[in-house]
């Protein structure tokens, strides 16, 4: 019996087409599977072949990481997109991973609630968000969302359901297991649910933003509002050329204004109910790069993309969160990889994304890569799920 013939009876399942490539590499195969039960099938058949497993959800970020050294088999997750239970009174959801966040969203502010998490970019999918590890502006208050998970449900790749977590704030068991799939790129399992603490929908909010003069200061006001008593659900800052910082302040609406007033006097500026335009938004350039490193280092990064040589300096620019230490630097591909030496000296500095082609060093130096090597043989020891995505060639 073909591949073919065995996947159809797990789900649907078609001939992949040149839309389906990720990075540039076109499946055999795509399935859709509705159930947990029915991707636990499709993964048992394509262990039973040996197809290399790439999951894919909104597809927002298939662009990430490496390019997978196979792709026999593309898993669209979006036919998981249900919400399994809303536990309101415990602030908890629980929902399947192809469910996307501006519907989860949707639904959950009925409820007066939120998942506090900013998807980068917009219309990214509950497992997207969690195979990526990413993260908005919000993650100062709130967390990221290897914070807000409490329980996973994943597919191994022999097909074996496995649970962690629970469905309640309280219960914590197994949550590193669900740290551990949060930023695998897919390499370890298939995420098909996920539990989530949830927070009240704040009932009023304002933005601060001022324009810093040079690196120095952009520093200072950052570290002003980081260490003041404002409690800012977010502080996120543009540049360079021009340095904007910005800080977003939630709560009730008799206790927001005094505080944005108060965060304006502080850095200057002006108060305003709606973000900057580039507010959540990622940089744009050839090549993507995540750094972190404490939030002090922000000076010093910004003075290494304004010294890049000429021509390259005015194409650079760094965005994120000065209260939490992760900025997306955007490069031009000519010279990245230097500038990721640069970045390097302050703290980590991975490349997200780079054009085909480009050479890179996209993860640096990586001292736990035996360890996750030995992780990676625990959970995929014929290496077939997205193979070559994650760092060391994970």
């Amino acid at each position: 019996m073909t591949a073919l013939d065995d996947l159809a009876k797990a789900c649907e399942v078609r001939p992949g087409e040149a839309g389906d490539a990720v990075q540039g590499l076109t499946p055999s195969y795509v399935a859709a599977p509705a159930t947990v039960a029915e991707a636990a099938d499709l993964m048992r058949a394509a262990a039973g072949h040996g197809l290399t497993v790439v999951p894919r959800g909104a597809g927002t970020k298939t662009h990430w990481g490496a390019p997978p050294d196979g792709c026999d088999l593309l898993v669209d997750t979006r036919r998981l997109g249900r919400i399994v239970e809303h536990a309101a009174g415990d602030l908890v959801v629980k929902t399947e991973a192809g469910l996307a966040l501006d519907d989860l969203r949707a639904v959950l502010a009925g409820a007066g609630q939120q998942l506090a998490l900013d998807p980068l970019p917009p219309g990214g999918t509950v497992g997207g968000i969690l195979a990526t590890g990413s993260a908005g502006p919000r993650r100062l208050l709130y967390g990221s969302a290897r914070d807000l998970l409490i329980g996973i449900t994943v597919v191994r790749a022999d097909g074996v359901v496995a649970h962690a977590g629970g469905k309640v704030v309280k219960n914590v068991a197994g949550y590193d297991l669900g740290k551990l799939f949060t930023g695998s790129y897919g390499t370890l399992g298939l995420i098909v649910e996920a539990a989530f603490r949830l927070h009240p929908v704040p009932r009023a909010a304002a933005y601060v933003s001022a324009t810093a003069a040079d690196a120095a200061q952009a520093l200072d006001m950052a570290q002003a509002l980081l260490h003041s008593a404002l409690v800012p659900a977010a502080i996120e800052v543009d540049g360079p050329g021009p340095i904007t910082v910005a800080a977003l302040f939630e709560g009730v609406p008799d206790g927001v204004p005094p505080r944005a007033e108060a965060a304006r006097s502080l850095i200057g500026g002006r108060v305003g109910e709606g973000p900057p335009g580039w507010w959540g938004r990622l940089p744009d350039g050839e090549v993507l790069v995540e750094v972190r490193a404490l939030p002090t280092a922000l000076a010093d990064l910004l003075t290494e993309l304004e010294g890049l040589p000429t021509g390259l300096e005015g194409a650079a620019r760094i965005r994120g969160s000065a209260g939490r230490g992760v900025w997306h630097v955007a490069l031009p591909a000519d010279g990245a990889d230097d500038a990721l030496r640069r970045l390097r000296r302050h703290g980590t500095a991975v490349a997200l994304t780079a054009p085909a082609g480009v050479r890179l060093d996209r993860w640096g130096p990586i001292p736990a890569l035996p360890l996750m090597r030995r992780v990676k043989d625990q959970f995929d020891p014929e290496h077939r799920l997205a193979p070559g995505r994650f760092a060391g060639g994970i």
